[in-house]
């Protein structure tokens, strides 16, 4: 899977993450920037999961990966938008 692929799969944990969240109604962050953030979040994932070495491109462990820290980012963003 490529950037693209990554960027999609950032897209889409971003909304369904924000869609999710308890906290989405008292919170005052939009679904456009929990999207921007989950893209954001599932790149630098795979950017340092490949200087790391940690996987290359396409491989397995690379879609849990990206796919926790676009969540955790988006649901901590979310949750802490809403506490203030």
């Amino acid at each position: 899977m490529g950037w693209p692929g990554i960027v999609f799969l950032g897209v889409a944990v971003g909304l369904f993450g924000w869609w999710l969240h308890p906290l989405r109604r008292a919170s005052r962050i939009g679904v456009a920037l929990a999207i921007v953030l989950g893209a954001v979040a599932a790149s630098a994932a795979k950017m340092a999961g490949s200087v790391t070495g940690l996987f290359y491109d396409g491989g397995t462990l690379e879609w849990p990966v990206c796919t926790a820290c676009a969540l955790a980012l988006v649901a901590l963003t979310v949750g802490l938008a809403a506490r203030r």
